[in-house]
């Protein structure tokens, strides 16, 4: 396929809201596979991030070249449905080593699936990131760890950057504030009752309590301060979230991030027709952000 194709094709896509992107070249990893290094070529792991004393499954698409590369840790949301598999390969196309791990007490990770728990195992991948011996294993540049979470697992990426000052930047997809829910307590049992089938060791009734129990402390508009300093990119959708991260994107403009962007995109939650928008969007921040990250 020609280059003219795609960009005619996708640069009349969509970006309505609060941000106005620029009509550009499609990233080209959106379209073409990177050329292939016969040293050091693209692979996928399958490595168990150890977290509390349980393993955590996961998925690490390592990106070609020697490295060291900048990583992406992509967690998804709950229960998990929705992995955001086909970003993760595009950028990985683009020079990134992306980590998928699952949380405690889901999708064959054992433990007792829970948000205080899920916390712990954001941090934990972290770490697994910073390890000496998987830094060399794996080709990572630790300096460069860029976290990216849909839904709940946006929550989870905000919490652990605002506990983490060397986290180099960070991406809430739809994001999901777990301590300023916006959807009355029905609604949020009608999702948790749903999910909880694929949970280990939880209940509709006791995520609520939690919920509750921590709300203090889990509202993402309360890390602000602390994310003002870094790139952070805030993508929205059609959903009950959109409140929440039209606040947030606010906020730290407010408090004077000079590099957060906000993007709009009419779709719903899980990006169900809007696949190539959501990576294009991912891209071209990675792209804008760290220029020479993935270098």
């Amino acid at each position: 396929m020609s280059n003219s194709k795609p960009h005619l094709l996708f640069c009349g896509l969509l970006f309505f809201g609060a941000t106005t992107v620029r009509a550009q070249q499609v990233p080209s990893a959106i379209s073409s596979d990177p050329l292939p290094d016969k040293e050091f070529p693209a692979s996928m792991e399958a490595p168990d991030v150890p977290s509390h004393g349980s393993r955590l499954n996961a998925v690490f698409y390592l990106a070609s070249g020697c490295g060291p590369h900048s990583t992406v840790l992509l967690m998804h949301g709950l229960p998990g449905n929705e992995k955001n598999l086909d970003l993760a390969y595009a950028v990985r196309r683009a020079g990134w080593n992306v980590l998928i791990p699952h949380y405690r007490g889901s999708w064959g990770s054992t433990g007792t699936f829970s948000f205080a728990n899920a916390i712990e195992d954001t941090q934990a991948a972290i770490q697994f990131l910073r390890e000496a011996q998987n830094v060399k294993k794996y080709r990572i540049d630790p300096k460069k760890i860029v976290l990216v979470g849909h839904s709940m697992g946006g929550f989870m990426v905000s919490y652990a950057a605002a506990h983490d000052p060397e986290i180099a930047g960070l991406v809430m997809i739809s994001a999901l504030n777990i301590g300023n829910a916006h959807p009355p307590v029905t609604q949020r049992t009608e999702s948790l009752i749903a999910a909880s089938p694929r949970l280990a060791g939880t209940t509709p009734a006791g995520l609520l309590a939690e919920e509750k129990e921590n709300a203090a402390k889990w509202n993402y508009l309360d890390y602000v301060e602390v994310l003002k300093t870094r790139p952070v990119l805030v993508l929205e959708s059609n959903d009950r979230n959109l409140a929440d991260n039209k606040a947030m994107a606010q906020a730290l403009k407010k408090a004077g991030n000079s590099r957060v962007t906000e993007i709009y995109i009419d779709t719903d939650h899980t990006f169900s027709d809007h696949r190539i928008a959501l990576q294009i969007a991912v891209l071209q921040w990675l792209e804008s952000a760290f220029a020479l990250a993935a270098k």
